[in-house]
This record gives structure tokens, sequence and C-alpha cells, in this order.
């Protein structure tokens, strides 16, 4: 009997649950299906579009608003020629510009790569030496807040002529940013390379030009970048006092003549004198700092 009945267990088979009944009784059009929602798409904007043209936009901004207020009508409405009327003139002195500018860059680029010489020099051998660095920091502290522009009467009058004067101006407006700049990439070398150097037996011109200069480039630069903008501000300055040609002379000329067409178009030409030399510089960083995105 016992055997009879754990034969009869072993082939009971297992009744399934209710709830198992209760789904299989439904049908299948009442039964419910579960989705994954769809991914929301990214609804397309159509700015990129303009995405690299917001410089173009804004000028073209400037250039409407220049345009509305050349033709409004308020006192002091004559020193807003239109642009029509400023494209014209420049076209006119374009002759005259050019000469000015020959004039100009004849006194910026000696003063100017004066002091780039003199500041990165300088500068290295400041930022690395710690006597020096005390020796002269005090000073640059108290002599680099200084406007340039204060120098400007004193050149002119203790100098022979004003090229030389107005070269000077030049060379304290850029010598300061290079070499501020200069000292603080020298002084932020990491202390490794400064081991391997000393392990490695460099004498101190070889240190200085293979392992300081090289590191120090990104800060030289910028310094130069921010000299070369003083430079043409000083210039600028320089030739309001004395100067016979030159950009900053046409300007002042033909604003004593109440010529304000002419006026503004050498204040735009200035401008992109200026635009264009910043540009040839940044060009010269990027082939000097390849390694640098």
């Amino acid at each position: 009997m016992r055997k009879e009945f754990e034969m009869k267990a072993n082939t009971i088979e297992p009744q399934p649950s209710f709830a198992t009944k209760l789904a299989a009784a439904q049908p299948l059009s009442n039964k419910t299906v579960v989705k994954s929602a769809p991914a929301a798409r990214p609804r397309r904007s159509n700015w990129w579009r303009l995405s690299g043209k917001e410089g173009v936009l804004f000028l073209l901004a400037l250039l409407l608003i220049w345009q509305v207020v050349s033709t409004l009508h308020f006192k002091g409405a004559y020193l807003f020629p239109s642009p029509l009327v400023t494209a014209k003139a420049l076209r006119a002195s374009l002759p005259e510009l050019l000469k000015g500018t020959w004039s100009s860059f004849i006194i910026l680029v000696p003063g100017y790569l004066l002091a780039v010489a003199t500041g990165i020099v300088w500068g290295l051998l400041v930022g690395t030496t710690a006597w020096l660095s005390r020796m002269f920091s005090p000073f640059a502290r108290f002599a680099s807040p200084v406007p340039p522009t204060i120098y400007i009467p004193y050149a002119i009058a203790l100098l022979p002529t004003f090229r030389t004067a107005a070269g000077f101006v030049v060379f304290i407006g850029a010598f300061w940013p290079v070499f501020l700049n200069t000292v603080a990439g020298a002084a932020s070398l990491p202390q490794r390379y400064r081991d391997n150097a000393r392990i490695l037996g460099l004498k101190r011109t070889e240190y200085l030009w293979r392992i300081v200069f090289p590191a120090s480039l990104p800060h030289i630069f910028s310094g130069m970048s921010v000299g070369l903008v003083f430079s043409f501000i000083m210039l600028t300055v320089a030739e309001l006092f004395g100067a016979s040609a030159g950009l900053g002379r046409f300007v002042q000329l033909y604003a004593d003549y109440a010529d304000y067409p002419r006026m503004v178009a050498g204040i735009l030409y200035t401008g992109a004198v200026v635009l264009l030399s910043m540009e040839l510089l940044e060009q010269i960083k990027r082939r000097a700092l390849f390694w640098v995105k």
C-alpha cells in the first residue's frame, strides 16, 4: 500500500495558481501590453545656421544703428556722417592714409621690437634669479602702473627728434606688459624642469634658452598682444602732439578742419590696421605654440 501511495503522489501534476488561471482566462485583446515610450526627438533649432556669424551680425547691427543716427536731426548731428559718405571719404583719402601708415610703422616697429626683445631677456633673468627679483620687483611695481602718456611731454622735450621721442613712448608702452608676463612665465616653471636641467648639467644660457624660454612662450605672447595694443595707443597719442604725418596726425588734422567724414574714415582705417596687426601676431603665436590648443 505504501508503494502504491508513493507512485500516485509522484504522478500528481502541480496545479496552477489562481492568478495564472485568471490571466489565461482573459482574452488576448484585454491583456495590457506595456511598451517602452519612444525617445523624445530633440527639436531642431534654426539657430545653428547662425553659428559663427554672430560677429558679422553684430557689425551689421552697428552699421544699421550708425545709418539711423546719421539720418536723425539733433544738435551735433554733423559729427555722425553716414556710412556712405564716410566710405567715399575713405576712398578719397586712401593714398594719404597709406602714406601715414608707413610713417607710423617706421616709428612703431623698431620701438615695439626693442621692447619685446628687452622685456623677454630681462624678464627671463629676473624670473629665474632670486636676487634680481628682489632688487627689481619693487621698482617694477612702482613704475609699471604709471600711464605711459605722462612721458610724452618729457620725451619730446628731452630727445632730439620727434621720431626718437615717439619711439621711446612706444617702447615704454610695450615693455611692461612683455616684461611682467615673461617674469610670470619664468617663475611658474615646474620644479621638475629645473631638477632635470640641473641633472643634465646645462649651462645658464642653455638653461634659459632651451628650458625657460619655451615654457614661458604662452605668457610671452600674451604680453606681446597687450604690448602691441599699448604701442598703437601710445603712437597715436604721440602723433597728436607734434607729428607731421601718421595715422594719429591724419585724424587730428581733419578734426581741426571739422572734416568729420575724413576723421571718421581715419578712425575706421586705424582700427582696421590694428586688427590686421593683431591677427598677424595671432598667426605667429599659433605657429610658435603648435603644441597648445
